[in-house]
């Protein structure tokens, strides 16, 4: 069984509402603090994603009325001109609740949720050993520019795999917060 204990068994995944955005960027923030090879900027990655209107899918993970864990997907632009192609990331556990399976059960659903949207595959650059168990893989011919083949990985949901360069959405090159996104949520909350 490896190192994951059973799933908690109040787990609920859902879509992310307004009231969880704050919760979200916590969440990622507290998933990422000491992962080495994060440069922490994660949650702006989010934020640039969700000010764009360009989060396909943002799911979280909800352990007894508590939000745990949080999952984006985007499209993604192939060179070939493949259609329907989405990354996934970043992805997001709160550090207690990591190893329980929560992290599993957001991809899965997230994947699911792809396919009904009659996506054609899903992209991302991550840990081999933990992506294969979804179906994700090298793909030769099939390259993200600076980074190592190795840790790009992508599954095909028809069998049809493209060729050329994948290209992620601007919002994954966010480094800060986004202008006019703190604008537009201090307009939705009642003034105090």
């Amino acid at each position: 069984m490896g190192n994951e204990t059973s799933m908690p068994p109040a787990l609920l995944i859902r879509n992310e509402t307004g009231a969880d955005v704050s919760t979200i960027t916590e969440v990622t923030v507290a998933a990422f603090k000491t992962l080495a090879i994060s440069n922490h900027t994660e949650q702006f990655v989010i934020e640039a994603l969700r000010a764009t209107k360009t989060l396909t899918l943002s799911l979280v993970a909800e352990v007894d009325g508590r939000v745990v864990g949080h999952i984006a997907f985007s499209p993604v632009t192939l060179s070939d001109g493949t259609p329907h192609w989405y990354g996934l990331g970043p992805v997001s556990v709160l550090p207690a609740y990591q190893r329980k399976g929560i992290g599993s059960a957001l991809i899965q659903e997230g994947l699911s949720r792809l396919k009904a949207l009659n996506a054609q595959g899903c992209c991302l650059v991550g840990y081999p050993d933990y992506y294969r168990r979804f179906g994700f893989k090298p793909m030769p011919g099939l390259i993200h520019e600076g980074v190592p083949q190795e840790v790009f990985l992508a599954l095909p949901f028809d069998g049809q795999t493209p060729q050329g360069t994948v290209t992620f959405h601007e919002g994954f090159k966010a480094v800060g917060p986004q202008e006019g996104a703190g604008d537009a949520l201090r307009r939705a909350s009642p003034s105090t």
